[in-house]
């Protein structure tokens, strides 16, 4: 799992790429901690080259979305393969999280 984070105006542009699993999760968990500690957080999330999350990563997600909205900001997930959307439809996390 590879997670790039960078500010760009009033916005937090992320690119997912790869897997986020049991042997990735804490390190993820640990990339995103300084978004949830942001004051007025919009974040846009890409991920294009995620291919898979575990409920670990969805638990990070729904963590990073519950931490947004505390803050009144927002949080969009972009680009996502059909194959985690399916994923995320499942397990309701689509009713939760903007999913574009």
């Amino acid at each position: 799992m590879k997670v790039t984070i960078k500010k760009q105006n009033e916005k937090t542009l992320v690119t997912l790429e790869g897997r986020i699993d049991t042997t990735n999760a804490d390190q993820f968990q640990h990339d995103i901690a300084p978004l949830m500690e942001d004051e007025c957080p919009n974040i846009d999330i890409d991920c294009t080259g995620m291919t898979y999350t575990s409920s670990q990563g969805l638990r990070m997600f729904l963590l990073l979305q519950k931490s947004v909205m505390a803050h009144q900001g927002t949080m969009v997930m972009r680009n996502m393969d059909s194959r985690v959307k399916e994923v995320f439809d499942i397990t309701g996390f689509s009713n939760i999280i903007t999913i574009l």
